[in-house]
């Protein structure tokens, strides 16, 4: 009796690398808050990313349960781990779901996902693992800016050629159509259009000039005391970024780090999506402080165009950028990134004699921070 039943739990255990683990299959479903994350994944920093599994186990064996482990791994290397477990049904199927933590600025990509089960006796361990290639972007946070009336002066400072796009003159060549905005003449109403669409429709025009708007990015890594300081200036220039989309201006970026890369100003529709997709992989790696940066990128700042400059940098490396774009014939402006100890101290020496210079100098250490001091259009 012994025996036969030695027998038939050595049978048992043997057969069990026939569980079929080895050849699992799976599916993951994205979903944050209500909607689900189909097509094109990009989320906002601080996002909690809903994650859902469904497993299915091939072949007969029986499996008591099955281990899932799952792992999210960022552009820098860092990893967030996952483990659920669950007991297969009569189909050999089943499904876990996890959250994650709210998400940092990044690309993200989702490692095989390993699955295990084990005999009744835990005695030995079956493995097998399927992959399921989804990737992501996480968009660096934003803040809505409804109004910033510095803009349209800065594009008319005294050496701007440009003038804001509504009180540019328009020429013959129509450049698409738009939405009809009531006060429209007849003249403009595209009849072909509103025929096809069944809704009013009016024809665009271009128009001589446009105003120019240069974003510039500091990423001199020794400027920035933590990860936290950085993300504050990247979220900061997305925010001006999408309010000057809105505000139909042409816009450019010089991002400046071990890399420079820039972007010429243009109002295209996927000119922000371009900036975007710059932010999100973005890091602090550059190693020359901004005035040195911007002397070497001088050909990447037009003149006559308006640049605002977020920098966590101050004293006499600011003043000097500030003045050097100046004499560039560009119109400055700059959002300086201060760190949180020192949010309540009050002006130091550099920005007063910035502010006498004439200069706009705004100063933020939180991104709500950042709409009060641009709505309110005077220097803080």
């Amino acid at each position: 009796m012994l025996f036969g039943i030695f027998n038939v739990l050595l049978i048992y255990l043997l057969l069990g690398r026939f569980s079929g683990i080895s050849r699992v299959k799976g599916a993951r479903r994205l979903s944050f808050g209500n909607q689900a994350a189909a097509g094109e994944k990009v989320l906002t920093a601080g996002t909690r990313l809903d994650v859902q599994l469904s497993v299915h186990i091939p072949g007969f064996w029986p499996a008591p349960y099955v281990l899932v482990r799952d792992r999210i791994v960022r552009q820098n290397g860092t990893e967030l781990a996952f483990e659920s477990s669950f007991v297969p049904n009569y189909k050999r199927s089943g499904e876990v779901s996890y959250t994650t933590p709210g998400l940092t600025r990044g690309i993200y990509r989702f490692a095989p996902t390993a699955c295990s089960t084990c005999d009744i006796f835990g005695l030995f361990e079956h493995t097998g693992s399927f992959e399921s290639g989804e990737a992501f972007s996480v968009y660096p946070q934003t803040v809505p800016i409804r109004h910033w009336a510095q803009l349209r002066h800065g594009a008319k400072g005294p050496y701007s050629t440009s003038a804001s796009q509504r009180a540019a003159k328009e020429t013959t060549q129509i450049n698409g159509v738009r939405e009809y905005i009531y006060g429209d003449r007849l003249s403009r109403i595209h009849w072909n259009a509103t025929a096809k669409t069944g809704q009013w429709k009016s024809k665009e025009f271009e128009r001589e000039s446009l105003p120019r708007t240069m974003l510039i990015l500091d990423r001199y890594g020794g400027a920035y005391e933590t990860g936290e300081h950085f993300e504050l200036a990247v979220s900061a220039v997305a925010s001006i970024a999408q309010f000057s989309f809105r505000s139909s201006t042409s816009i450019g970026l010089l991002s400046a780090g071990q890399t420079k890369e820039g972007m010429a100003a243009k109002a295209s529709p996927d000119q922000l999506e371009l900036m975007m997709n710059h932010f999100v992989r973005v890091q602090p790696d550059g190693a020359v402080p901004i005035y040195r940066t911007l002397r070497q990128s001088d050909a990447m700042l037009p003149y006559g165009s308006f640049a605002v400059l977020v920098t966590p940098q101050g004293g006499e490396e600011t003043v000097r950028t500030m003045e050097w774009l100046s004499k560039r014939g560009i119109v400055p402006l700059l959002v300086h990134i201060r760190s949180q100890a020192s949010a309540g101290r009050a002006q130091d020496d550099w920005q007063r004699l910035l502010r006498k210079g004439g200069f706009s100098v705004h100063s933020i250490s939180t991104l709500q921070e950042l709409p009060a001091v641009l709505e309110g259009g005077g220097a803080s």
